[in-house]
């Protein structure tokens, strides 16, 4: 792929379009949460179906991230990038009219193919303009506004839900995608580093399927079909690897893998998205259980983590590009994050506001600490011509960690509880011994996270 310099102003142009996308993609993700009981009363479902919501945006996310992350290398980022705004506006407006839950869903997985495509080829054209000496600045920027999406969404989408209803929602994405649309339109290149290739189609099957499998049966861990279904999928993707080691046009360079810088940061990811992206779930549920508050009130307490986290990101992404050992920064945030699940671990029948904001203030500051830099060192470690596929599968890595973390959350209810729906005053004993069992499991994820990252190689990427 031949590289050229870019001016300031092409620089800005791109990173605040792909900033806007990775901002709507979370929020298209979280929002709906204090909309499902309105849409389970509108369309008589129970709170399994009502998962469906948002684990099926999660899982067609995963499945569509590396397609059309290859493809945008084929037809060209700018283009793909367009496409995925407009299936997101399109699919925004038609789920306002959903006649039926069913084509509820069948929008949020359309929805979540539009937000794949500008996901994985934002990020990886921020990558291909940005040199590496500023580039975790950047990243810095993108990064924050993903985790403002994730925990901004709730809120906003609880507070529409109160006033309008829960099928105008989703119209509050419509005008980022056109600010979006209108700074990526201000770009007049195009970057297609792989311009004429052919898409390896069996190879798409393979990944596809293996994803539905594996992922499927991770956020339905309480089934019997769990077990068989992730089990099946772990062979189709044995059988995917072993045809991207052979072929040509390859989906994804799994060599990759091989760079323990590379691996060693996708999995401290992987295990750092795990064991906390089911914090809002837990802690939406116990302050408006335990904590008695509002919906409205509970939301608004939960900004104080995306609050810290909006503060702290850039100046750390800033930061990384001045550090040598790339496993500093990552492995500190790591270590915040843990401390707060520990003390999420310790709480009790009585809600202790004070050490919830303190919690909530010290886990945002931990992810402002280690995603950016985290982020830089896996898009650094990977050779600028396959920026695409190291975006697709850090954007895989992030959604698959959060689905995994939904999983572990709804397996421990299940099997603790019997049923979400059952969180009632004489029931709260059980579901705080839920809360602190979910967490101390968290905690140990986030130190293998750790392991994970001090594991890996420390040398300054390029």
């Amino acid at each position: 792929m031949e590289m050229r310099e870019y001016s300031e102003a092409e620089k800005r142009t791109v990173l605040i379009a792909c900033s806007v996308a990775c901002f709507i993609t979370p929020l298209l993700s979280t929002m709906m949460n204090l909309s499902l009981i309105n849409i389970g009363e509108e369309f008589d479902v129970g709170s399994h179906d009502l998962a469906y919501v948002n684990t099926s945006f999660l899982l067609a996310s995963v499945i569509f991230m590396a397609p059309l992350s290859k493809r945008g290398d084929i037809l060209g980022k700018k283009r793909m990038f367009l496409i995925g705004l407009a299936i997101i506006v399109a699919t925004c407006i038609l789920a306002c009219f959903s006649p039926t839950f069913w084509f509820l869903i069948l929008c949020r997985v359309v929805m979540a193919a539009g937000s794949a495509a500008i996901t994985t080829v934002g990020m990886s054209m921020v990558v291909d303009i940005y040199p590496p000496n500023n580039r975790g600045a950047a990243l810095g920027i993108q990064t924050m506004c993903v985790y403002t999406g994730l925990a901004l969404g709730p809120t906003i989408g609880g507070i529409l839900n109160d006033v309008v209803g829960w099928h105008y929602v989703f119209l509050v994405v419509i005008p980022f995608c056109v600010v979006s649309a209108i700074m990526i339109m201000r770009f007049k290149g195009e970057i297609a580093p792989n311009a004429g290739a052919s898409l390896d189609r069996i190879g798409v099957a393979l990944y596809g399927s293996s994803m539905l499998l594996l992922m499927g049966g991770a956020i339905n861990l309480h089934q019997f079909w769990a077990i068989p279904a992730i089990a099946a999928g772990a062979v189709l993707m044995v059988l995917f690897i072993r045809r991207q080691m052979s072929v040509d046009n390859k989906l994804i360079h799994v060599d990759l893998f091989r760079n323990r810088v590379f691996s060693g940061s996708c999995l401290a990811a992987f295990l750092c998205y795990a064991s906390s992206y089911s914090i809002s779930f837990f802690l939406a549920l116990y302050l408006q259980s335990i904590g008695a508050l509002s919906s409205t009130e509970a939301g608004t307490l939960m900004l104080v983590q995306p609050a810290v986290q909006a503060v702290t990101t850039p100046i750390f992404g800033k930061t990384s590009d001045k550090v040598s050992d790339k496993r500093l920064l990552p492995s500190i945030g790591i270590v915040m994050v843990g401390i707060g699940l520990l003390s999420m671990s310790t709480y009790g029948l009585e809600a202790n506001f004070p050490q919830i904001v303190v919690t909530m203030a010290l886990i945002g500051l931990g992810f402002g600490v280690f995603s950016s830099p985290n982020t830089s060192v896996v898009m650094g470690s990977a050779p600028r011509e396959e920026s695409g596929e190291a975006s697709a599968i850090m954007s895989v890595t992030r959604q698959s960690g959060m689905m995994v973390s939904m999983g572990i959350a709804m397996a421990t209810i299940t099997v603790m509880m019997g049923s979400a729906d059952h969180i009632v005053p004489d029931r709260y004993p059980e579901f705080v011994e839920v809360f602190r069992f979910s967490f101390l499991l968290c905690f140990g994820m986030s130190m293998v996270a750790l392991a994970a990252s001090l594991l890996r190689n420390g040398r300054k990427t390029a």
